[in-house]
């Protein structure tokens, strides 16, 4: 078997990745609440799961691993013990679970197999469930939030595996995540990574993990090779958690010596650096161009490793391709503007994330079908371009990046 991890590229071929199939967690979102679950509108999971299984489809078919993250966290509850401890961290972070609920949820949720635990934490547990019966007045927590339908609230953000964590070189970083409705869903990474057989006993280097008090999220971290990566200042990834990393990649001797930090828009149709800008090729980069300023700038910083106090160097910039073309040691850096640039058309697929392409191998990027003019520009670019249906899929505002957390790629 290869290593369980090995990232050095963005778009070396594409050996092993993790995905999550929409499941229950979508059918349990509801209009009132899904704003606080960070959706706009509700997919129709039927259809969903159809364009998802598309998606797994195209990467099986070009001989790619898909993992299941619902089957590999089932997996990694292998005993009673591990199942309790992993229950008993998660209602713990439930901010909303303590005293008579905390230990009547332990006692329902504990009577399943690991997988229908798993599948029932992830698609959120109702109060009017079958067999959980929370007695009237023996808990306040309870009388005051009867209004809201659930105990442990549905995680309908799962399918985008890729924030959960970022895999660079051997090893993980498992995200902090920024917004609360999703705090709890990188803990299924780290009971994967500490506990499946793949993966547990083999000394994989976590370069930042999620008790980390500053947030990071993995849809802002890039491999732009086996000695640079670039992170996005963003709305969810703090230029702290950035500085720490590049900090910790440094002491720990893992390859990487440059860090391209990019101060992104704080915007939700900006949310992370990969909705905005990935790479494609050895030397192309797909970019939304609102991201820069009328002077095509945008604030960046290339970090290094320092002798000094701080421990590292800062070199602010205002030309990302320069900055590329410094971290990556080329002069040639081509990139293609979402839709074109155009001034309508790029705004509305970048929405519907035209720019957050996945590469499964070198100028081979797996899009969604509904961004017609930027895969034509892609094409004509000289690029090979798997489309895959997204009617459902594109409603959560992710794209076929953010659905995927790629564990290994070939080197290039």
């Amino acid at each position: 078997m290869h290593a369980p991890i090995r990232l050095q590229s963005e778009i070396g071929p594409l050996k092993s990745v993790i995905i999550k199939r929409p499941c229950t967690e979508i059918e349990n979102l509801m209009p009132d609440y899904a704003d606080t679950l960070l959706f706009d509108e509700i997919p129709y999971l039927p259809k969903m799961q159809t364009e998802h299984d598309a998606f797994a489809g195209v990467l099986t078919a070009r001989g790619i691993e898909v993992l299941y993250l619902e089957r590999l966290m089932a997996e990694a509850l292998k005993t009673d013990s591990l199942k309790a401890q992993f229950l008993s961290k998660l209602l713990n972070e439930s901010n909303h679970m303590h005293g008579y609920i905390l230990e009547k949820m332990k006692e329902f949720l504990l009577r399943f197999d690991a997988g229908e635990m798993v599948a029932r934490i992830m698609g959120g547990v109702r109060k009017d469930e079958p067999g959980l019966k929370i007695p009237p007045r023996r808990s306040l927590l309870a009388e005051v939030a009867h209004h809201y339908p659930f105990y442990v609230s549905p995680m309908p953000n799962l399918y985008f595996t890729r924030d959960l964590s970022a895999c660079i070189g051997n090893g993980v970083v498992i995200s902090k995540m920024n917004k609360k409705a999703r705090q709890k869903e990188s803990l299924f990474m780290q009971f994967i990574f500490e506990n499946h057989d793949r993966f547990a006993g083999l000394d994989i280097p976590v370069w930042l993990n999620r008790d980390y008090p500053h947030s990071i999220e993995g849809g802002d971290v890039l491999v732009l090779s086996g000695e640079a990566i670039a992170i996005g200042i963003s709305e969810r990834t703090s230029a702290a958690a950035i500085e720490q990393l590049a900090k910790n990649l440094f002491a720990a001797k893992s390859g990487i010596s440059k860090v391209l930090a990019v101060d992104i828009p704080k915007a939700r149709a900006c949310m992370h650096l990969d909705t905005v800008f990935t790479m494609l090729d050895r030397n192309k980069f797909t970019i939304h161009m609102d991201i820069l300023d009328r002077h095509g700038e945008i604030d960046s910083y290339i970090i290094e490793e320092s002798p000094c106090d701080a421990g590292i160097k800062i070199k602010p910039l205002k030309k990302i391709k320069e900055a590329l073309m410094e971290i990556l040691g080329t002069d040639e850096i081509e990139f293609i503007p979402c839709a074109g640039g155009d001034v309508i058309a790029g705004p509305r697929e970048q929405w519907s994330d035209g720019s957050n392409t996945l590469a499964v191998a070198p100028g081979v990027v797996v899009t969604y079908e509904r961004n017609y003019v930027t895969n034509k520009i892609f094409r004509e670019h000289g690029l090979e371009v798997l489309e895959i249906p997204c009617s459902e899929v594109s409603r959560g505002r992710g794209g076929p990046r953010c659905m995927s957390l790629p564990l290994v790629r070939a080197d290039v």
